[in-house]
């Protein structure tokens, strides 16, 4: 991976010794994170499963902040899933993320935690803007319908760190990635995103083709279960949309990579990205899409599936385009190292060992 920045600078902005603690380290952005961390020899990493700290519980939430005395916080705790769940666990995706942004930033900067980094989602951009999506169309146009209230609550969450920074002089930083995925995923076909559902679509339609109907079975009880719809397509894979929307993938320890390098960059290497002030986050993206139908193509080959595959134009497309304009953090010099073919490989290699 091509990064480069002052080793001097980065030691001063997060050094190997400091407290840090990684909000949904169980969820698969975290975990990558934690697996960055460690890799890059930061040892002093804390996490806390939902059932030990409830992140929209704001008195829990200043109880850890104030005895674990963290220095630095990443925060990709978050509440998250596909169209389907998107649109109809409205109430449950603005007021969930609304409350663990809230309370994890106001008590991290209440315990003099100077610097955190926030992420976000590129649905937090207008459904019709300009294409690829550059940092300066946010609250530029109306957002895409069928994830409105997840993409506002995305977007407060930038600007509590921008607000923050202006008023209190703190130091958290915003990145905006792609769709992601990897190790870790959610496969739960009522609630997953595109690609880790086509996976499973995919992988079932294998077993079901192969007449492995036992190993169908397993699946439904690792992985959640398998919808009355999707089952009786078997050995066919029934897809949602008519194929044409464009969608960007980046790899989910690409992401990691880049937060780590982000939270490592300079003050002023940051703000020169940023143009100082004009905007207060950075795209994070591998720069290049796919139509859904070529993924598809993509993800038959990679799980090795030759069957039939049904395109259900009823169901919603979503936004037409996201592709992110990614120039600002090249400029910085990163950029991802894992392409998709490579990455589906491998999320599909992590997935048969987990059935």
């Amino acid at each position: 991976m091509a990064e480069t920045s002052s080793s001097s600078n980065e030691h001063v902005v997060l050094p190997k010794d400091a407290r840090i603690y990684i909000a949904g380290h169980h969820g698969m952005v975290g975990s990558a994170i934690v697996r960055r961390l460690k890799s890059e020899g930061y040892a002093r990493i804390v996490t806390r499963t939902h059932a030990e700290l409830d992140l929209t519980d704001q008195r829990a939430v200043t109880e850890f902040f104030r005895e674990e005395r963290i220095e630095a916080v990443f925060l990709a705790a978050a509440r998250v899933g596909g169209i389907h769940a998107n649109n109809t666990l409205r109430a449950d995706f603005i007021y969930e993320n609304l409350m663990i942004e809230c309370n994890v930033i106001h008590a991290a900067f209440r315990s003099g935690v100077e610097r955190l980094l926030f992420l976000g989602s590129s649905c937090i951009y207008p459904r019709s803007c300009p294409q690829p999506m550059t940092e300066e169309y946010l609250l530029t146009g109306s957002l895409e319908p069928t994830n409105e209230p997840y993409a506002i609550a995305k977007i407060a969450g930038i600007k509590l760190c921008e607000s923050y920074n202006r008023q209190h002089g703190t130091r958290y930083r915003s990145v905006m990635p792609t769709n992601l995925y990897g190790p870790g995923d959610t496969f739960d076909l009522e609630n997953s995103h595109v690609l880790p559902a086509m996976i499973r679509k995919f992988h079932l339609a294998k077993l079901a083709a192969g007449g492995d109907w036992e190993a169908v079975r397993r699946d439904g009880e690792r992985f959640g279960p398998i919808p009355p719809d999707v089952r009786a397509a078997l050995p066919r894979v029934v897809l949602w949309g008519s194929g044409a929307p464009r969608r960007e993938f980046l790899y989910v320890d690409d992401m990691a990579a880049a937060c780590v390098f982000v939270m490592r960059l300079a003050d002023e290497r940051y703000a020169g990205a940023c143009a100082e002030g004009a905007v207060s986050h950075l795209n994070v993206g591998y720069g290049r899409d796919h139509t859904i139908r070529e993924l598809a193509a993509m993800v038959g080959k990679a799980v090795g599936f030759e069957g039939e595959v049904d395109w259900d134009s009823s169901r919603p497309d979503g936004m037409p385009r996201k592709l992110l304009d990614v120039s600002r953090l090249t400029r910085l010099s990163w950029v991802p190292s894992i392409d998709l073919d490579e990455g589906l490989r491998s999320t599909y290699q992590w997935y048969c060992t987990q059935a």
